[in-house]
C-alpha cells in the first residue's frame, strides 16, 4: 500500500433520485459520476483507490474492475461507518483521501492542493471546504485561523452560526493512525443509528490532535448529486467548464448555451461548432471541420474539414471534406472516405461509400460496400434484409445507380457500369454494362374510368 491512499464513498441508495441506477452511476457529461471522481485521482498517482459499494453493488463492481477494489458496506449505517470497512485495506498507509462518489466536479489540482496543505501541517486531519452563495443545509464551518473548532449542521446551529457561509464539503485527508482510533470511538448520534464521519472529529479534540482547515478555490466544485435537480445543475457547471476549455483550445463555438460536448470529445484547433450541436461519447473532430447547426454525433470520427449539417450519426467515420445533411443519418458502421457527399434525406448503415461517391438525397443504403465516384440516384434503396438474414450490396468504382432503384441483395453491380432509373436488380451487372429492369410502359388513348353510379 503506498503511503497516500484515497477511499471513495459509494454505498449510498440515493433515495432522492428515484431511480432504479445507483445513484453513483447516473451520468455527468457522457460519464457516470464515480468515473469523474477516478479521473480527478489519476493525476495525484492514486492508479487503485479503494471504493466502498453497497446499493448497486452488482452493477457498481463489475464497472469498476481494473480500476479500483472495491470493499462492501453490506448494511448502509453513515459515513463512517463506511470508511470502516476500509481500515483492513489501509496497512501501511499513512495518509488517506477521503472523497464522495457523488462529488464529480473536484478537480485533480483541487485534491492535490488539499494533500500538500495536509501534508505540510502535519494535520491528523485536514478538512476540505467552500463557500457557495447558499450555505442552506450544509454543516456550518467554525474556525480559529486554519484550526477546525466544529462543525456544526444546519439543525443544530444557532442563528449566528448559520450567518456562516463556510461550509464542510466531505472530502477530508486524514493520518491513518490516529483515524483508526478515532473511527473506533464513534458512536451513532441519531435515531436511525447511524454513523456519520464528522463525530470523529470530536474525538480529534478530546485527544489533542490538529485539524486543519483547506478552502476550495471554486465552491462549485464542492456540489454533491442527491437529487435530479442537482445532477442538472451539476452538469450545467460541467459543460461550461468542457466549453471553455475547447475556446482556449483554439475551437470556435458560435453559441455555448446551445452547445453540448461529452466529457470524452476531442476537438483540434479550428472546429467550429453551430448552434445546436451536441457531440457525445468519444468523438474526435478533425480540423477545419464544422459541424452544425442542429447535429448529434456519438462516438463518431470526423476527419479534417468535413462539413456536418441537420444529422443524426451513430459510431460512423466522416471522411476528409466530406459533406453530410441536412437531415442525414448515418448509423453504426458507416464509412465515408474523403470527398464523399450523403445529402438530405439518406439513411446510410454499415456500409463504406468510396471516395467522391454521392449519395445525395432519398435514399437508403445499408450492408453495402460503394466504390469511388459511384453516383447513387435519388430514392434508390439497398434491399439488404430477406426476413432473416442481412445481405451485402457491392457497387463497383464510377458506377451509376439511377433514381428509384431497387438493389436486391446479396447483388454486385461492376465497375462503370450504369443501371437505369426504376430499375429492380436482382442479378449482378458486368462492369462497364447497362442494366434496365422495368415494365413495358402502355399508353391506352382516349381511355376514361368507367363512373360508379
Amino acid at each position: 500500500m503506498p503511503s497516500l491512499a484515497a477511499v471513495v464513498l459509494a454505498a449510498g441508495k440515493g433515495t432522492r433520485m428515484k431511480s432504479k441506477l445507483p445513484k453513483v452511476m447516473h451520468p455527468l457529461a457522457g460519464k457516470p459520476l464515480i468515473d469523474h471522481v477516478l479521473a480527478a485521482l489519476e493525476p495525484l498517482g492514486i492508479k487503485e483507490p479503494l471504493v466502498i459499494v453497497g446499493h448497486g453493488k452488482e452493477v457498481l463492481v463489475p464497472h469498476l474492475a481494473g480500476r479500483a477494489v472495491c470493499a462492501v458496506q453490506e448494511e448502509q449505517l453513515g459515513t463512517g461507518h463506511a470508511l470502516k470497512q476500509a481500515l483492513p485495506f489501509l496497512e501501511g498507509a499513512e495518509d488517506v483521501l477521503v472523497l464522495s462518489g457523488d462529488q464529480p466536479l473536484f478537480r485533480s489540482r483541487t485534491l492535490a492542493d488539499l494533500i500538500r496543505f495536509h501534508q505540510t501541517r502535519g494535520a491528523a486531519a485536514t478538512v476540505l471546504t467552500a463557500e457557495p452563495a447558499d450555505p442552506y443545509g450544509y454543516g456550518r464551518i467554525i474556525r480559529d485561523g486554519e484550526i477546525l473548532l466544529d462543525i456544526v449542521e444546519e439543525k443544530d446551529a444557532s442563528p449566528s452560526q448559520r450567518t456562516v457561509r463556510e461550509i464542510n464539503t466531505g472530502t477530508y485527508c486524514f493520518k491513518v493512525k490516529p483515524m483508526r482510533a478515532a473511527l473506533a470511538a464513534l458512536r451513532p448520534e441519531n435515531a436511525q443509528g447511524e454513523y456519520y464521519l464528522p463525530g470523529v472529529f470530536a474525538a480529534f479534540r478530546r485527544e489533542n490532535e490538529a485539524v486543519f482547515i483547506q478552502r476550495a478555490a471554486d465552491s462549485n466544485e464542492a456540489l454533491g448529486i442527491n437529487s435530479r435537480a442537482q445532477l442538472a445543475e451539476a452538469e450545467g457547471v460541467y459543460r461550461q467548464r468542457i466549453l471553455a476549455h475547447w475556446l482556449e483550445q483554439g475551437v470556435t463555438i458560435v453559441d455555448p448555451a446551445s452547445t453540448f460536448v461529452d466529457a470524452g470529445v476531442e476537438l483540434a484547433q479550428d472546429v467550429t461548432l453551430l448552434p445546436f450541436t451536441v457531440l457525445k461519447g468519444n468523438t474526435k473532430v478533425a480540423e477545419d471541420a464544422v459541424l452544425g447547426p442542429q447535429v448529434f454525433l456519438e462516438s463518431c470520427i470526423c476527419a479534417r474539414g468535413c462539413r456536418v449539417a441537420h444529422t443524426v450519426a451513430k459510431d460512423a467515420l466522416i471522411g476528409e471534406d466530406s459533406t453530410v445533411g441536412p437531415f442525414a443519418y448515418l448509423r453504426p458502421g458507416t464509412r465515408l472516405a474523403s470527398g464523399v457527399k450523403v445529402g438530405d434525406f439518406v439513411e446510410i448503415k454499415n456500409s463504406r461509400i468510396g471516395r467522391g461517391s454521392k449519395v445525395p438525397h432519398l435514399s437508403y443504403v445499408g450492408d453495402a460496400d460503394i466504390g469511388a465516384g459511384v453516383n447513387i440516384g435519388a430514392g434508390t434503396i439497398t434491399c439488404n434484409y430477406d426476413g432473416v438474414n442481412k445481405h451485402p450490396t457491392v457497387v463497383g468504382d464510377r458506377a451509376f445507380i439511377g433514381s428509384n432503384t431497387n438493389l436486391v441483395a446479396p447483388v454486385t453491380v461492376g465497375e462503370g457500369a450504369f443501371v437505369g432509373a426504376g430499375s429492380t436488380i436482382t442479378k449482378d451487372v458486368p462492369a462497364n454494362a447497362l442494366a434496365v429492369e422495368r415494365a413495358r410502359q402502355t399508353v391506352k388513348e382516349n381511355w376514361q374510368r368507367e363512373s360508379c353510379d
